[in-house]
């Protein structure tokens, strides 16, 4: 492939990825100028605090990724490309833009594909596994924090037969899958170094989100304890992984309002934590993080 072909299709990812992300911006705007103007009255303090948080999230996410990963990683690259695939995030449903920018990060570093999709498997597991024994630490302290809404026998029973079929069908690349990354999982133990950066981050990563909620909640006063507000926000983006939105755009949102209502917060209280939380971990590093993909891409790095 010639230099001007291959500077032309970089130009050609990186307008397409703008593209999409202004027609995101573009419809959600309601739900991104009502969030920037129920936190002009905020607490600046605690934005100040939520913003240091989010901005920690991707240097954590960078961890957990070389964690997962044998060779060294160029540190500073790397945490750019967790800021960059942040953004990507938001046009492709269920993480599917973040696992594509990193997992072309990782066999420009010149790891084999299936190797780089295994590393990408085993820091999702990682985050899987930390949120669960998270939610499971906190449910006994916040008694009666988690009230799932009522579905009919009808419901469940569609539910459960709809995932017994997905199972069936995919059992044999999954069981291929779920080995390579045991294989994965164990050889990150055998380096106790490796073990650390995989599951530190991947709890920094679940605890700074939870942080930022946190924060925003204190800014809005809304009344709920800390440890209800990240139990609520573990239960909603768990669940949130289960809708195919871009980013968790729209799924991420109803879960979380939900599940913070369930908890005994008002309802517009709960809406404005959602859209400052969205505001500063999705809208704000929007833009940065598309001009650093294009410098990514364009530097060949991606």
């Amino acid at each position: 492939m010639s230099v001007g072909r291959r500077v032309s299709w970089h130009a050609g990812v990186t307008l397409v990825v703008v593209v999409c992300a202004g027609y995101l911006a573009r419809s959600h705007w309601p739900v991104i100028e009502t969030g920037a103007g129920r936190l002009r009255a905020a607490d600046r303090g605690w934005l100040l605090v939520a913003t240091v948080a989010t901005l920690a999230t991707w240097v954590c996410s960078a961890l957990a990724q070389q964690g997962a990963v044998a060779r060294p990683l160029p540190a500073r690259r790397l945490v750019a490309v967790q800021f960059a695939a942040s953004a990507a995030n938001h046009v492709l449903p269920a993480g599917l833009g973040a696992g594509a920018v990193n997992l072309r990060f990782l066999t420009r570093c010149g790891l084999p594909v299936t190797r780089s999709a295994t590393a990408l498997a085993v820091k999702a597991t990682a985050g899987t596994v930390i949120r669960g024994c998270l939610i499971a630490a906190l449910a006994p302290a916040c008694p009666g924090a988690l009230r799932f809404p009522h579905f009919s026998v009808a419901a469940w029973a569609v539910a459960v037969a709809v995932v017994a079929t997905a199972v069936v069908l995919v059992s044999g690349p999954l069981r291929r899958a779920l080995r390579a990354v045991l294989t994965d999982i164990r050889a990150v133990h055998d380096v106790p170094a490796r073990a650390a950066a995989l599951w530190c981050g991947s709890l920094a990563f679940a605890a700074l989100h939870a942080a930022v909620v946190i924060a925003v909640t204190q800014a809005i006063d809304l009344p709920l304890p800390p440890a209800q507000v990240a139990l609520a926000y573990l239960a909603a983006s768990s669940a949130a992984v289960l809708l195919p939105t871009p980013g968790g755009l729209g799924s991420l949102d109803a879960a979380l309002a939900l599940a913070l209502t369930l908890a005994g917060a008002p309802g517009s209280a709960a809406a404005s934590a959602v859209l400052g939380y969205r505001l500063l971990t999705v809208w704000l590093p929007l833009l940065p993080g598309l001009v650093a993909l294009g410098v990514l891409v364009r530097r060949r790095v991606l």
